[in-house]
């Protein structure tokens, strides 16, 4: 099977055995720097990994210490705009609980649909609307993961949040809640679209997270996810939208952001 291959390439590489599984968006990849006694892969030399050609995803995997755990970090993921599959945009996520990867922690960019948001801003998600138009489980069932038809009540696990919540407070960071629509991009949504995620009940939209999340709820892993909110979405404000303004309004989060996660990780079970 394909993912014993790549779990196998893995542990032959490092003796570090990782319990926490980590996706970093769009510019949110320093975290990654500050893992110690890392190992660093290029997704190119990954078997069956394909390569990510996003702006801002570094692309490699890393797994090293922080806070004295040990942690799988992707450094940029995999995006459906980018033309691949959602089986591939999702097999890290399947080699991580192949791993033993218990808890799985996604951050992305994303575009604020709540009026009262403002760039860099900091978005717990509690639960999401997937928009793509595909489901990462459609095909074959992979039974060693999980069944059939899964539920989908508690995708994002509650403890994990009022953990993410008690740290932000310890910090002093202003961790805003909500519901986030996926979209599949690239091409940023129209203020009409906007409209109508608004009435759905969205609070933020962006073109990535679900599938990996919907993938790791299948597989019975614990869920945690926030977004940066790089910019107000179509249509609220009279200006256009841009991949550079989300890029340059995360960096500039980014200190804030990594120093929850770093909080967060400090305060896994």
């Amino acid at each position: 099977m394909l993912i014993d291959e790549t779990v196998a390439y893995l542990r032959a590489k490092t003796d570090l055995r990782p319990e926490i599984g980590l996706v970093l968006g769009s510019g949110l990849g320093m975290l990654g720097e500050e893992l110690e006694d890392k190992l660093c892969i290029p997704y190119g030399e990954i078997p069956h990994f394909v390569t990510s050609t996003a702006p801002g995803h570094n692309g490699r995997m890393i797994i090293g210490r922080l806070r004295g755990r040990v942690l799988l970090c992707m450094q940029g993921r995999f995006h459906y705009y980018e033309g691949y599959t959602m089986r591939q945009i999702t097999y890290p996520v399947r080699v991580m609980r192949a791993l033993g990867i218990e808890k799985l922690i996604l951050t992305n960019s994303c575009g604020g649909l709540d009026p009262s948001f403002t760039p860099g801003n900091l978005m717990l998600i509690t639960d999401h609307i997937n928009f793509m138009g595909d489901n990462p489980l459609i095909g074959p069932n992979e039974e060693r993961f999980g069944t059939r038809f899964p539920d989908m009540t508690r995708v994002y696990t509650r403890a994990l949040q009022q953990l993410a919540r008690d740290a932000a407070k310890s910090l002093g960071v202003d961790l805003r809640e909500g519901v986030y629509i996926s979209y599949s991009g690239p091409s940023f949504e129209t203020p009409a679209e906007i409209r109508m995620f608004q009435k759905l009940g969205g609070s933020a939209v962006g073109m990535s997270t679900v599938p990996e999340a919907i993938v790791a709820a299948h597989s019975g892993m614990q869920v945690l996810a926030i977004s940066c909110v790089t910019n107000l979405a179509a249509g609220i404000l009279d200006v256009p939208l841009s991949g550079e303004e989300v890029m340059e309004v995360a960096a500039g989060a980014g200190k804030s952001f990594v120093g929850l996660l770093r909080e967060i990780v400090g305060r896994m079970p």
